[in-house]
């Protein structure tokens, strides 16, 4: 016959089981930064995190900070990349991947460049997955940048060494842009030249990919880049679905929408610099898919 005492400890230890495995549940996540900062303008994300879902790891990128951030694309994705892989196999049972505006176009470009990866869950923060062509921001760096002349820069030896021109998409010079981009019709598998199977197959493996985006962003230019979405030589904007990307499935969002696994958010009155600071956008749109 079992004790009260027995009975305690027994309850206690099945307490300590639950409250264990529910810890273990949560997947290590690795967090990539926006341009112009560094890991210390993500913490608010990983703290709450931590505090949410208890024992989950998270790893906070602290490469290319600051203005190492303008380095070219493909170096931070070669770099972070190869952090995300180590990452990885230290979990084997899945990570989980964030990205913050420059950081979230970089987070999938190493989904892209990497397809062994173990990653489930991406989640791209307001960034510009379909390309840029708005200059507030860049202001800070280039006085005088206007977007109508901004080609003549960025489609250049000097422009493709660093990242902006390295995604700036002029959807008045496309000629121009396919001719000098080194890095965003690569990694959209719309380069004449290459179409690179791992690309498809490194968003495909995906358990789910998150873009969330609004339209009072104010930076991501049009704002609708942020789910792939983006002008035409008339500067009306084209949505995903009408996109040839999409309907070629060059990179396979038509497969990951079909497969149920694509989710498209649109948040209102947001701008650029609250979204990795705003504890409601981590509650209500991050967190949920941190399984």
């Amino acid at each position: 016959m079992i004790n009260r005492n027995s009975v305690i400890h027994i309850y206690l230890f099945l307490i300590y089981l639950l409250l264990y495995n529910e810890a273990k549940s949560y997947r290590a996540v690795v967090v990539i930064h926006g341009i112009l900062t560094g890991s210390d303008s993500m913490e608010l994300i990983g703290n709450r995190i931590q505090e949410m879902h208890p024992g989950t790891p998270v790893y906070n990128t602290v490469r290319f900070a600051g203005w190492s951030s303008l380095e070219p694309m493909w170096q931070q994705v070669e770099e972070i990349g190869t952090d995300v892989i180590s990452i990885g196999a230290a979990f084997p049972e899945g990570i989980n991947l964030i990205g913050y505006s420059q950081g979230g176009l970089l987070a999938r470009a190493i989904l892209q460049r990497f397809p062994e990866h173990n990653v489930r869950n991406f989640i791209s923060l307001s960034s510009p997955q379909a390309g840029q062509y708005g200059t507030r921001f860049l202001r800070l760096i280039f006085p005088d940048l206007v977007c109508e002349t901004a080609y003549e820069l960025f489609y250049s030896r000097l422009g493709q060494h660093t990242s902006v021109g390295n995604y700036w998409n002029d959807p008045h010079h496309q000629t121009l842009y396919y001719k000098y981009s080194k890095f965003l019709p690569y990694v959209n598998n719309e380069a004449v030249i290459v179409n690179n199977a791992d690309y498809k197959e490194g968003l495909t493996k995906l358990k789910r990919m998150i873009l969330i985006g609004g339209p009072d962003d104010g930076v991501v230019t049009p704002w609708q880049s942020s789910h792939f979405g983006y002008y035409n030589n008339n500067e009306t904007v084209i949505e995903m679905r009408d996109r040839s990307i999409y309907k070629n499935d060059t990179i396979g969002l038509k497969t990951l929408d079909k497969q149920g696994k694509l989710k498209i958010i649109t948040v209102p009155g947001i701008s650029h610099t609250e979204w990795h600071k705003n504890i409601s956008i981590v509650d209500k749109f991050l967190l949920p898919y941190l399984d």
